[in-house]
């Protein structure tokens, strides 16, 4: 594993968005200005913007509230922050069989995040929230087939309390506003039938992504930054945020999905709206009507006929959309 000590005590003393010396910056590393000037480099390739004044230093564009784990602690369940992963849903993953049900890794900066169909996930370091819970399923897969709508509704009604933001759900795994993505879920199942089911709920939240910065993101996308009625501090949204998930996972555990249908249509970014679903090299077309109680997406056609929908390959678009 590589050592980033030196990349994150330059991040720690320019979070207060003050100028710092190359000079004070070299003492503090114990390296020269030139090596502090490599490490700067390397920072603006982890997304990072950070100003250079002749005379008064470095600055960072805007202040950062970076992640502290003892603020993110709140159970007795442990919540593991880890500045700089690959992935904190492969973190959990090789672990699985050693963690209690609960069991949170959180990072500032994702080297190989990982989106639905194995996309990759923009992950600019400080700028948003990366997550990912481990949750053993007693009751098997069988009983996971509405688990990712379930995590949906949590992180959007916990998003919406602490933002002031209309966030919505997309089926079957977005959160959406002004139909814009605001964060992605990622739910990955292993288990044999018959038996506990180990479940990995992956989410990456736009906190404030920059919008003056070339990305790899080929949707309409926003943050909380630029939607929300109030900006929350990134320790304490997330701690809620985990709190809430193992309260709504034990939830869905006892009540299934039945208990949540109904808080989907509500939140439902399309529902009642013309879309059309992308399954393989095949669309089908109608208007939107919410979930049933297997979370299945109801489709009406020109008939009146409601067909449900339900696969993983599935896609789903606003007919004023342009991309899924």
């Amino acid at each position: 594993m590589l050592d980033h000590s030196k990349r994150l005590q330059i991040i720690t003393t320019l979070a207060d968005g003050q100028f710092h010396s190359g000079q004070k910056l070299g003492e503090i590393l114990g390296v020269s200005r030139a090596a502090v000037n490599k490490q700067i480099q390397g920072l603006k390739e982890w997304g990072i913007d950070i100003y250079r004044v002749q005379g008064k230093g470095y600055q960072l564009s805007r202040p950062m509230e970076l992640l502290e784990a003892h603020k993110l602690n709140c159970g007795s369940v442990p919540v593991e922050l880890i500045p700089v992963i690959d992935s904190t849903n492969q973190y959990i993953k090789d672990r699985a069989e050693t963690l209690q049900s609960g069991h949170a890794c959180v990072a500032e900066l994702q080297l190989a995040g990982r989106g639905r169909r194995g996309r990759a996930w923009y992950s600019p370091f400080g700028c948003n929230l990366y997550l990912s819970l481990y949750w053993r399923l007693e009751a098997g897969l069988a009983a996971a087939m509405g688990l990712s709508l379930a995590v949906g509704i949590i992180a959007a009604e916990t998003l919406r309390e602490q933002t002031g933001a209309d966030v919505r759900v997309k089926w079957p795994n977005d959160l959406y506003v002004n139909d814009k993505k605001l964060a992605g879920i990622l739910v990955e199942l292993s288990g044999q039938a018959g038996e506990t089911a180990h479940v990995i709920v992956g989410m990456g939240i736009n906190m404030a992504m920059p919008t003056d910065i070339d990305t790899p993101i080929d949707q309409p996308w926003t943050s909380v930054a630029d939607v929300g009625q109030n900006m929350p501090s990134r320790n304490e949204l997330l701690a809620s945020l985990i709190e809430r998930l193992r309260e709504g996972l034990a939830h869905y555990e006892r009540e299934g999905l039945a208990a949540f249908t109904s808080r989907w249509n509500l939140l439902d970014n399309y529902i009642d709206r013309r879309v059309t679903l992308i399954i393989g090299p095949n669309t089908v077309s109608g208007i939107a009507r919410g979930i049933n109680e297997q979370g299945a997406l109801l489709l009406e056609n020109e008939n009146g006929d409601i067909t449900p929908y339900i696969g993983g390959e599935i896609s789903l678009r606003g007919n004023d959309a342009v991309t899924d």
